[in-house]
């Protein structure tokens, strides 16, 4: 193998017996883990990602020196043979790629394909995406993520994906999210139950005024639990308590499975089996109590939400009473053990995508009070009043909020990296790639590069995506925290809502800066997270204009 892709001029560190790279790999990771980063440094591929920093630098630009010996080889063949034969054993041609590095790592005895190259990327996921899979997940963290549209391949994931998706269109997730209130004045007004979640949760840390430091970590993993239950199920936090309390269990488990073996009979792995039987003992209550009333009412609809049937659940319920025609598998329809898969699956992806992501926008944004400034200007430009939170339709019009989002994702994205296995022998851009070859596309890599994003790839610019997505980049594929094409996460939406709704409520009513007891340390256990917490300082803003300018005058010192 490792001569086949010699050949092609792909290059890595040396195979060793068994084991592969993966000492190398530890001791990596140990190294880059040991010690906090510089405090406003976001140039965190070295640390989260030291294994592709270190050979990427060796054996990624590898392009370079093939292509200067292919111009050396031209040169020698043609002075002294008169011809280029470039079947001549030995003769490596590469053709020159301008973004990323492309070099192997084994995982013990697996060969890697690492690609970084945006082209190579959109190939692999668009134009040829038929020729590559998922590769497997080892069984404990298969568990963990449940068998769903997270793992499913195939027209089975394509039937699921086709019953869920408008679950997660974003008119269906604004009537999720909002409900039908009246206010104090009797007028009647959209009232979005993640503010009432926010609302909530802020009143718990009992801020009246002066400042208060909070681990927002664990408050926004309950809020996200909160919302994610209300909005699957239309139910109350209480009912998903034990669900999320047995994944956080599994998750640890999980975290040490990504380092180990998987031996059966393991103590970890028995207690991963126990946990997984009673999350699926859990959920079913859940969905079987959603059953019951949806049979006593059939146009059932939860006394908080108006959703129609067009829930998570109601959705899966619905399809489990009918049938579906498929050339392949013929009759297919949705079983109950396939709706509690689902319904693992949303849970973990929603809870921890989203509650990452409001956790390191928060950390960002408190590293960067001027952006923490301009996007409350914005806020009140659109929603003058404190008291009311942002409408569906003023959402999309916080145009810096998206932008400081996006600059997050782009920064600390909750997936660092993605596996894909060719399914057959496929061509990859120049490359023949066999059959069974796995392809690691390093996600925050490519984030980072700078020959895509500028020599300022390492810095917070929320300003690079002033023009959109699109032209934030020198390349259209630069930008994938979600994934690409017919595998883009089914839950961006509610991620990015919710976390717009949350941070924009919370600017409202707080300014906020870091803890100096903060120390800045991404890692990742399975998702990217800050090592040591994070804690904030948060103040309560003034109600009076001037006093607002006050502290906006303090942010920006």
């Amino acid at each position: 193998m490792e001569a086949h892709f010699w050949k092609q001029g792909i290059r890595g560190p040396p195979y060793r017996f068994f084991i592969g790279n993966v000492r190398e790999l530890a001791s990596m990771m140990l190294r880059a883990s040991s010690q906090p980063m510089p405090f406003l440094s976001h140039n965190i591929l070295p640390r989260v990602l030291s294994f592709y920093h270190h050979w990427n630098k060796i054996y990624g630009t590898s392009s370079f020196f093939f292509f200067f010996f292919f111009l050396l080889s031209v040169h020698f063949y043609e002075s002294h043979i008169g011809q280029v034969n470039l079947e001549i054993p030995g003769f490596c041609v590469v053709v020159f790629k301008p973004f990323g590095g492309t070099f192997l790592v084994w995982f013990g005895p697996t060969v890697r394909v690492t690609v970084s190259d945006p082209e190579l990327i959109r190939e692999i996921f668009s134009s040829k995406s038929e020729s590559y899979e998922k590769n497997e997940a080892p069984p404990i963290v298969k568990q963990l993520e449940g068998d769903g549209l997270l793992s499913l391949k195939g027209q089975k994931w394509a039937y699921h994906r086709k019953i869920i998706s408008p679950a997660f269109h974003m008119e269906n997730l604004k009537v999720c999210i909002y409900i039908y209130k009246s206010n104090l004045t009797n007028h009647s007004l959209l009232i979005p139950v993640m503010e009432r979640s926010v609302v909530e949760m802020l009143e718990k840390w009992k801020l009246k005024e002066g400042e208060v430091e909070i681990e927002v970590v664990e408050w926004f993993q309950n809020l996200t639990e909160d919302v994610i239950t209300r909005a699957a199920f239309g139910s109350s936090y209480e009912d998903g308590k034990a669900i999320f309390k047995l994944q956080a269990q599994q998750m640890l488990l999980a975290a040490d499975a990504f380092h180990k073996a998987f031996i059966p009979g393991y103590r970890r792995n028995i207690n991963c089996w126990k946990l997984d039987k009673e999350i699926k003992k859990s959920v079913g209550k859940v969905i079987e109590k959603r059953r019951k009333l949806s049979s006593e009412n059939n146009n059932y609809c939860s006394s908080e939400l108006e959703l129609g049937g067009k829930d998570l659940v109601g959705l899966m319920m619905k399809a489990s009473k009918s049938k579906s025609w498929d050339d392949d598998d013929g009759m297919m329809m949705m079983s109950v053990d396939e709706m509690v898969e689902e319904c693992k699956s949303f849970f973990f992806a929603g809870k921890h995508t989203t509650s990452n992501l409001l956790t390191w926008t928060t950390i960002l944004l408190a590293m960067h009070p001027h952006w923490q400034v301009r996007a409350r200007d914005e806020l009140f430009s659109l929603c003058p009043s404190r008291d009311l939170p942002p409408s569906k339709d003023d959402l999309p019009n916080l145009k810096t909020l998206s932008m400081i989002v996006n600059e997050s994702l782009r920064l600390y994205p909750p997936t660092i990296a993605t596996i894909r296995r060719a399914k057959t022998d496929v061509e990859l851009g120049n490359y023949q790639i066999p059959r069974g070859t796995e392809l690691l596309i390093p996600i925050l890599a490519v984030h980072h590069d700078q020959s895509l994003w500028g020599t300022d790839a390492n810095e917070f610019n929320p300003g690079r995506f002033s023009e959109g997505v699109a032209r934030a980049a020198k390349h259209p594929v630069a930008f994938i925290p979600f994934g690409l094409s017919v595998r883009t996460c089914i839950g961006q939406n509610l991620a990015v809502l919710q976390t717009k709704l949350a941070l924009a409520i919370i600017l409202q009513r707080f300014s906020f800066r870091l803890s100096p007891s903060y120390k800045h340390a991404p890692t990742v256990l399975m998702l990217l997270y800050p090592q040591y917490g994070a804690p904030i300082i948060f103040r309560r803003l003034s109600s009076t204009t001037d006093d607002d300018d006050d502290d906006d005058d303090n942010q920006r010192s």
